[in-house]
């Protein structure tokens, strides 16, 4: 009889340090996920809203062309 009573209490001890080390495990995963979210954020440049960059300059400016050239033919001007 006791050693059932052994038994159940080395069972519940190890059943205990598995949910010990998995919370544990669970909580230093939490914070390493959010450390890396705060990493990402950090090294993410932000729109300061001023003069936009040469690229996108390029791309309006082909935007604008592409609608006059769908104007001109929707208008039946040759080109």
């Amino acid at each position: 009889m006791e050693s059932a009573y052994l038994y159940m209490t080395v069972a519940m001890s190890g059943l205990l340090g598995i949910a010990l080390v998995s919370s544990t495990l669970l909580r230093g995963w939490r914070e390493w996920l959010a450390f890396k979210r705060h990493e990402i954020e950090a090294h993410t440049p932000r729109p300061d809203g001023g003069s936009p960059s040469t690229h996108s300059r390029i791309e309006i400016a082909d935007l604008k062309e592409r609608i006059r050239k769908l104007e001109a033919i929707a208008a039946g001007v040759e080109l």
